[in-house]
């Protein structure tokens, strides 16, 4: 055993699974925060459109890099001896899944319906979008304050977890 509390992994190669694990983390969950931006109030429907559009394209940092952020999480843990039955862990990996039940069931599709009719008005570019957009995109928003501060949760616990 190191004096670090991973058997398998040399300090080096434990700096390197540490670093891709906190930067995958910090990087994939970075839009979940930057949605609220894009999903301000009072936005034109041209606005509204590309605001929705940039949203999809965000979308891939969460899926690729937030399931990197996980699979390292997972294998720091089986590499070292925190042990699968301590609190935080279990903590963490419930929250995990519940930010994505949050996502994909609830936001997911509230965002698909919101950017179906968006897509779908064909009134002019340059007028507030409609009630009922501004109402779905409301809904969104309120959606993505629950996956933010589940997202904030999983921080704490990864930083505030028990050291070695």
């Amino acid at each position: 055993m190191s004096l670090t509390g991973y058997a398998y992994l040399e300090e080096n190669w434990l700096g390197i699974l540490v670093a891709i694990h906190v930067i995958s983390a910090v990087v994939g969950i970075g839009p979940t925060y930057f949605g609220h931006v894009l999903l301000r109030k009072g936005q034109t429907l041209g606005q509204l459109r590309d605001s929705l559009s940039l949203s999809a394209k965000l979308e891939m940092f969460p899926k690729i890099l937030g399931s990197l952020a996980v699979l390292s999480g997972l294998l720091l843990v089986w590499l070292g001896d925190y042990g699968w039955d301590q609190l935080w862990i279990i903590a963490a990996i419930v929250d995990y899944v519940l930010i994505q039940i949050v996502v994909i069931a609830f936001m997911g599709r509230a965002a698909a319906d919101v950017a179906a009719k968006a897509q779908a008005d064909k009134g002019p570019t340059e007028r507030p979008a409609s009630a009922e957009l501004q109402a779905g995109v409301a809904k969104v928003n309120a959606i993505n304050y629950v996956a933010t501060v589940l997202g904030i949760v999983l921080f704490l616990l990864m930083f505030f977890k028990p050291t070695l």
